[in-house]
C-alpha cells in the first residue's frame, strides 16, 4: 500500500525523482531520470491542450517506470524516446498568452486609427491561437510575430512628452530600487523597450560606498530586465537568468567564470527571444557565446546553445560584443576577437533560430585593439563604435562607417566621434546604442558604460547622451542632463545641465600633467604646475591641483559653448600654503566676465558665484593660481544656467479663433492638441491664426506640419494682411511624420493675424499648430 501511494504521488505532482527512489545505481544514473527531472516542472497552462495531453501521458509512464526501479534497459530506452518525442512536440503558448494579456491593456484612443486597426486584428488573431488546443508551433510563432510587429507599428495619437535623463547619478527603477545593468542593451519588442544587462556584486558595493575601487569583485548575480515606454522610467520585470539557470549536464550559470556583454534577438521563425551572452564556461570549453532563450521578453530564459568558435575569428569567444537589429529585422553580433581585440567583426545570427553566430565578416582593424564594440544606423549608414583597449578605462569613441548599404560590406578608416574628445565620452566607454524612430525625427542614444565600481571614475553606471548628424559625420553631445521625447524623437538640453566638460577631472584615470579637456597656461615659474592629484572632494578619486614649491602663476582653461542666459558657478576647493591668487573666471565672447576669488581653506569647501550673465556662443572657464609655495585644489566644477527661457506660445489650428479652410481631422497620429487642419486642395485655402503679443518686435514663428505628398506645397506667409515671405513646406514622407518650419517676422503689440495662404491647387499640407516666441 505504501508503494502504491508513492507512485500515485509522483504521477500526480510530476515532481523530480531523485536517485534515492530507484533500486539500482544504474537506473539512478540513466538518461531517463535526467530527462524526467528536466521536464518535471513543466505546467499545463504553458502549452496547448493537445500537445500537453501526449506529453503528460509519456511523462507519467516514465514516472511509473522510474518508480518501479526495474532492471529493464530496453523499456527505459523506449520510455525515454517517447518522453523526448512528446517533449519535442510540446507547443508553448506561455509567451503568447502573456503578450495578449499585456496588449489587452492598450486603448484605441491612444493611437492613430490607421495603426490601431491592424493591431486590433493581430491581437484578436493571437488570442484565438493562444486558446486553440490544436495550434501548432509555427502557428503560435506566426501569431506572436504578427502581434509584435503590429504593436511596433502603433503610432501614438498625441505628440508625447519630454522626460528628463540625468547623468552622473545612480539610477533607480520605478519602484525606487537600484538599477544594476551593465554591458547589455535596450531592445524594442512591440511597443515597449526592454533593457537587459548584467548585475555584478561589485556594483552593489560601489553604490553603497563610491570612494574606492572594487575591481576584484566581478561575481555574477543575475541578468535583470526592465521595461519602459519612454526610455526614462524603467520598471523592473524579472531576472531572466540567475546563478541557478541550468546549462544542462548538471551545470548552472553560477559556475561561469565570467558573464559579460550581451544582447537579445527576437526570432520570427520560432517566436523565441534569444539572449546572446559573452561567457567563460570551464565545463563547456572555456570562452564562447552563450545562447539562452525565453518565450517572452521577460520570461525565465533557459539554455539554448554554447558556441566557442565563430568562423573567421582567430580566437575562441569574443572580446566584447553587442547585438544589433537592422531595419529589416535581421540580427547581428557585433564583436571583436578575444585576444588582442584588433579585429572588428559583424556576424549574422542564424535566421532559423538565432542560436548560432554565422561566419563573422571583418569590417575593421586596429593593431592597438578596441573594446566595447557596438553599432548604430543613421541616415542609411552603419556606424561601428568602440573605445580604447585598456581595462575599465574611459576614452574617446572610435568610429568606422559603412561605405555602402551592406552591413557586412566595406567601411571607412577609423576616426574619432566628434564631441567625445574633451571628456572621453562623458567619462565612459562604449556600451550600446538605442535608435528611436520618432514621428518628427529619428534619434540615436549613446548608452555609455561607466564601470565605476572597477575603476572608481565617478558616480553612476549608465550615462546616456544624444547623437545627431547635421553634417557629414555624427556628433556626440556630452550633457549631464537632457530631456527626450520618445514619441517624436526630439531632445533638448535639461535645465540642470552642467556646461563644463570633465568637471570632476576623472576622465584620465591616471595622474597626468595636462588634464583631458583642459588647456594649461603658465604666466611664470616652472613649466609644470598642473596635475590631477589623487584624492578629490567628497571621496572622489581625482581633483585638480595647481601649484609648485617655488614661485609661479598659471592654471588651466576650457572653452565651451553655452546658450544666452544667467548662470551659477559652483565648485569644491581647498588650499595649502600662501596664495596671492586663487580664482575661477567665466567670460563670454561679448566681454562679459565674472571672477570668483577662492578663500583659503585647508579642507574641501563648496563655493558658489551666482548671477553670471553670458551671451550665446563660446565661453571660457579659467582656473588660476599664483604663489611662492602654495597650492590650489579644485573639484566638482559646475556651470548651470539659472535663468528660465520663455517658452513659445502655442496656437492650435483646430482651436478658435484659428481658421481652417478645410476640415479638422485626427486620423494621422503625432499631432498636438485634439487635431489638425486638413486644408482643401485649392489655391487660397488658408490656415489662419490670431496671435496676441505683449509688445512689438521681431518674433520667431514655428509652423508644425505634415506633408505626405511627394512634392513641396508652397504658401505665402501673410502677417496682418501683407505677404512677408513665401514658404516651401516640403514633403515629410508620410502624413503622420511631422516637421517644423521656422520663420522670423515683425509683429505688432496686441492682436495680429498670421495666415498661410497656399499658392497651388494642391493647397496646404496638414497644419498642426503655430508656436510664437517672445519678441526681441
Amino acid at each position: 500500500m505504501v508503494a502504491a501511494t508513492l507512485l500515485f504521488m509522483v504521477m500526480a505532482t510530476a515532481g523530480p525523482i531523485s536517485a534515492a527512489t530507484t533500486t539500482s545505481e544504474a537506473a539512478s544514473a540513466d538518461t531517463l531520470v535526467g530527462l524526467y527531472d528536466n521536464v518535471a516542472k513543466y505546467e499545463p497552462a504553458d502549452y496547448t491542450a493537445n500537445s500537453w495531453k501526449s506529453f503528460s501521458s509519456a511523462r507519467n509512464a516514465a514516472a511509473t517506470l522510474i518508480q518501479q526501479g526495474k532492471e529493464d534497459p530496453t523499456g527505459r530506452r523506449t520510455a525515454r524516446a517517447k518522453l523526448q518525442s512528446a517533449t519535442d512536440g510540446l507547443v508553448m503558448v506561455r509567451g503568447l498568452k502573456s503578450l495578449v494579456a499585456d496588449y489587452r491593456t492598450r486603448s484605441a484612443s491612444g493611437y492613430s486609427g490607421d495603426s490601431w486597426a491592424p493591431f486590433a486584428k493581430a491581437l484578436d488573431s493571437a488570442a484565438s491561437v493562444a486558446a486553440d488546443a490544436s495550434a501548432t508551433a509555427p502557428e503560435v510563432a506566426a501569431a506572436k510575430t504578427a502581434l509584435v510587429t503590429a504593436a511596433d507599428n502603433l503610432v501614438a495619437a498625441d505628440a508625447g512628452t519630454f522626460q528628463t535623463i540625468t547623468n552622473d547619478v545612480f539610477w533607480n527603477d520605478t519602484s525606487g530600487n537600484p538599477i544594476y545593468s551593465q554591458g547589455g542593451g535596450v531592445f524594442r519588442f512591440g511597443d515597449t523597450y526592454y533593457w537587459y544587462g548584467v548585475h555584478y556584486t561589485g556594483a552593489e558595493l560601489y553604490r553603497a560606498n563610491p570612494t574606492r575601487k572594487y575591481d576584484g569583485d566581478v561575481s555574477f548575480v543575475s541578468i535583470p530586465v526592465y521595461s519602459s515606454k519612454d526610455l526614462v522610467n524603467w520598471k523592473f520585470e524579472n531576472r531572466v537568468a540567475t546563478r541557478s539557470t541550468s546549462l544542462g549536464s548538471g551545470t548552472t550559470l553560477g559556475s561561469a567564470a565570467w558573464v559579460g556583454r550581451l544582447g537579445v534577438s527576437y526570432n520570427e521563425n520560432t517566436g523565441k527571444y534569444v539572449l546572446v551572452v559573452q561567457a567563460y564556461l570551464p565545463s563547456r570549453g572555456g570562452d564562447g557565446v552563450l545562447f539562452l532563450q525565453g518565450d517572452s521578453p521577460t520570461d525565465n530564459f533557459g539554455y539554448g546553445y554554447f558556441q566557442t568558435q565563430i568562423v573567421n575569428s582567430p580566437t575562441t569567444g569574443t572580446g566584447d560584443q553587442t547585438v544589433f537589429t537592422d531595419d529589416d529585422g535581421k540580427d547581428y553580433l557585433i564583436f571583436s576577437n578575444r585576444s588582442g581585440r584588433a579585429r572588428a567583426f559583424v556576424g549574422k545570427l542564424r535566421e532559423s533560430d538565432s542560436l548560432r553566430v554565422e561566419p563573422g565578416v571583418q569590417i575593421g582593424y586596429n593593431a592597438s585593439g578596441r573594446e566595447g564594440n557596438a553599432m548604430f544606423k543613421l541616415d542609411g549608414k552603419y556606424y561601428h563604435a568602440a573605445s580604447d583597449l585598456h581595462g575599465w578605462n574611459t576614452s574617446v569613441t572610435h568610429v568606422i562607417e559603412s561605405t555602402s548599404s551592406n552591413i557586412q560590406g566595406a567601411y571607412t578608416s577609423e576616426y574619432t566621434l566628434q564631441g567625445t574628445e574633451m571628456d572621453y565620452s562623458h567619462v565612459t566607454q562604449t556600451g550600446f546604442f538605442v535608435t528611436v524612430k520618432g514621428t518628427v525625427q529619428n534619434a540615436v542614444i549613446y548608452a555609455g558604460d561607466r564601470w565605476a565600481d572597477f575603476a572608481w571614475n565617478g558616480i553612476g553606471y549608465n550615462q546616456w547622451m544624444p547623437v545627431t548628424k547635421s553634417g557629414a559625420r555624427p556628433q556626440f553631445h556630452s550633457v549631464s542632463q537632457w530631456q527626450f521625447n520618445a514619441t517624436t524623437g526630439e531632445w533638448r538640453v535639461g535645465p540642470q545641465n552642467n556646461y563644463v566638460l570633465n568637471p570632476n577631472f576623472q576622465a584620465d584615470r591616471i595622474i597626468v600633467p595636462q588634464v583631458q579637456g583642459w588647456a594649461n597656461f603658465r604666466e611664470s615659474g616652472p613649466s609644470s604646475i598642473v596635475t590631477n592629484v589623487n584624492g578629490g572632494a567628497n571621496g572622489s578619486r581625482f581633483g585638480l591641483q595647481i601649484g609648485a614649491t617655488q614661485s609661479y602663476a598659471g592654471g588651466v582653461w576650457q572653452q565651451i559653448t553655452v546658450p544666452a542666459g544667467t548662470y551659477a558657478l559652483s565648485l569644491f576647493a581647498r588650499t595649502s600654503g600662501s596664495l596671492s591668487a586663487a580664482q575661477v573666471t567665466v567670460a563670454d565672447a561679448s566681454g562679459n566676465s565674472r571672477t570668483y576669488n577662492v578663500p583659503a581653506s585647508s579642507g574641501w569647501s563648496r563655493r558658489e558665484l551666482a548671477g553670471i550673465p553670458l551671451s550665446a556662443g563660446t565661453a571660457i572657464v579659467t582656473i588660476r593660481a599664483a604663489s611662492g609655495n602654495g597650492y590650489l585644489f579644485v573639484d566638482d566644477l559646475g556651470l548651470v544656467k539659472t535663468s528660465v527661457d520663455t517658452q513659445p506660445t502655442r496656437y492650435e489650428a483646430e482651436t478658435g479663433p484659428a481658421v481652417c479652410q478645410g476640415t479638422i481631422d485626427s486620423n494621422h497620429a503625432g499631432y498636438s492638441g485634439s487635431g489638425f487642419c486638413n486644408g482643401d486642395n485649392a489655391t487660397g485655402a488658408y490656415a489662419q491664426f490670431a496671435v496676441n503679443m505683449s509688445a512689438a518686435g521681431t518674433a520667431t514663428l514655428a509652423v508644425r506640419f505634415a506633408n505626405g505628398a511627394s512634392s513641396a506645397r508652397p504658401a505665402n506667409l501673410m502677417v496682418n494682411g501683407s505677404t512677408v515671405a513665401t514658404v516651401s513646406l516640403e514633403s515629410t514622407g508620410a502624413w503622420s511624420t511631422w516637421a517644423t518650419k521656422t520663420l522670423t517676422v515683425s509683429l505688432n503689440a496686441g492682436s495680429n493675424t498670421i495666415r498661410l495662404d497656399p499658392t497651388t491647387a494642391a493647397g496646404l499640407p496638414n497644419v498642426d499648430c503655430l508656436d510664437v516666441g517672445a519678441v526681441t
